[in-house]
């Protein structure tokens, strides 16, 4: 691994393992690849505290991850209400779920500052307003503002302030306690849809928005009021690490996670909308499916998180979790019957739970400096905003130009799927060489 500078000065290596040129550490087989901060920074890694900072994060994913991920139901009902195409709706969701990651630079960097508490409350004065507004606006362009761009940019400066403080209370639990707060995404993305999509027709659109507002309050209050950073902030520093994009592990991560990114909320955008347009399912019934997708990603995550800690490293297993994901999308295109997609729902669900559970922890592995955490994370993200903001469109311009079928836009998200996985798979080799039983 390349190791932070900073660190090196402050922890000399105290062993006798060969040094690169580069100035990395040789691994041998099995060996764990821990980093001299890591080895005297020494987190609780457990207790009521340290857990308690994992169910509030896992409250805030709610919110930052959850209710992006329900934009099926809108995507739906607003396709239908408003009568345009399937691209032009998923650009709402698109530019939503593009500012969530893209500010993630700026509130990473606030979190690594300490500003915690104050970040995570702006942000979700954002979303709650958007929200509000969303269930007044009268058109189209009204809606992309007041659920895309200000609700995106809430759900981006909240995200980060939770995953820095998690990481600060733990070392060999650590992707395990980030795929426990990760199930927050999974609960949120039940929650919110199924109170849209089943309040609708007891008290109209608009008070089931504000009924997820309201919702959304209550979540944000318990969050800040649960959150204990322990970490000095770091006041110093730059806003962009660019030095980071000159390691090779990071770089081809950062890749990596945009290809992934960039076809992940297909699936999520349009599992619906493909069993009423293809399997002809009721409205209804094809928001259970999103539900069914949804929900079955809360189980699996806390179990990769416990794999990659105890046994796999949390890189290698988001390596498997990807390219099994791309295969589930491949196997999508054969899917031509209602048990057939009830049965892609739940799979399709556990994959993309799988994958979505390690992302945090595979990131930390890769980052030294807990310190940094905020800021290196918050870069990544912002560069994954470009892929989730094309992504969507691209697979609804795919069908659109297909005339509604959607067999070219499954074999494009399934290609670009299992390419980063191919991808994750570099960046491993690049931190790690070529041995095959480092636990990273």
């Amino acid at each position: 691994m390349v190791f932070d500078p900073d660190v090196e000065k402050s922890v000399p290596i105290s062993d006798d393992r060969p040094v690169t040129s580069s100035g990395e550490v040789s691994l041998t087989d099995g060996e764990d690849a821990t980093s001299p901060y890591d080895q005297e920074f020494q987190p609780p890694d457990g207790g009521l505290v340290a857990w308690s900072q994992v169910f509030a994060g896992g409250l805030v994913n709610m919110m930052a991850w959850g209710y992006p991920s329900a934009f099926g139901v809108y995507q739906l009902y607003y396709r239908d209400t408003l009568k345009i195409p399937e691209a032009q709706v998923s650009w709402i969701g698109s530019l939503q779920v593009f500012l969530a990651f893209v500010t993630c630079t700026l509130s990473g960097r606030l979190a690594d500052a300490g500003y915690i508490k104050s970040t995570i409350g702006a942000g979700s004065c954002l979303v709650i307003l958007g929200t509000f507004m969303t269930s007044i606006a009268p058109g189209y362009w009204q809606i992309l503002l007041a659920q895309g761009l200000c609700t995106g940019l809430g759900l981006g400066i909240m995200f980060m302030p939770p995953l820095t403080v998690i990481n600060s209370y733990f070392r060999e639990q650590r992707s395990y306690a980030l795929a426990i707060s990760a199930m927050g995404t999974g609960l949120g993305s039940v929650v919110f849809p199924s109170t849209i999509q089943y309040l609708i027709p007891r008290v109209g659109f608009p008070w089931a928005v504000r009924c997820a507002g309201f919702i959304a309050v209550f979540i944000s209050v318990v969050a800040i009021a649960m959150l204990r950073p322990q970490l000095k902030p770091r006041k110093s520093g730059p806003l962009i690490e660019w030095d980071a994009f000159r390691e090779g592990p990071y770089f081809l991560y950062t890749l990596a996670a945009f290809l992934f990114f960039l076809a992940l909320y297909f699936g999520l955008f349009y599992i619906n909308a493909y069993a009423r347009n293809i399997i002809h399912f009721s409205t209804t019934d094809s928001v259970q499916l999103l539900l069914i997708t949804n929900g079955m990603s809360v189980p699996i995550r806390p179990f990769v998180g416990f794999v990659a800690d105890r046994w796999i490293g949390p890189i290698n297993t988001y390596i498997i979790a990807t390219l099994i994901l791309g295969i589930m999308v491949f196997s999508w295109i054969g899917v031509d019957s209602r048990t057939g997609m009830y049965v892609f729902a739940v799979f399709f669900g556990l994959a993309n739970g799988a994958a979505q559970g390690v992302f945090g922890g595979s990131l930390a592995s890769l980052t030294k400096d807990p310190r940094k955490m905020g800021t290196r994370f918050g870069m990544v993200c912002t560069i994954v905003g470009c892929a989730t903001l094309a992504g969507p469109p691209t697979a609804g311009a795919i069908i659109d130009r297909s005339g509604g079928r959607y067999i070219w836009a499954q074999v494009w998200a399934g290609l670009v799927i299992c390419l980063a996985s191919l991808t994750f798979a570099a960046a491993r080799l690049s931190a790690t060489g070529f041995r095959w039983k480092v636990k990273i």
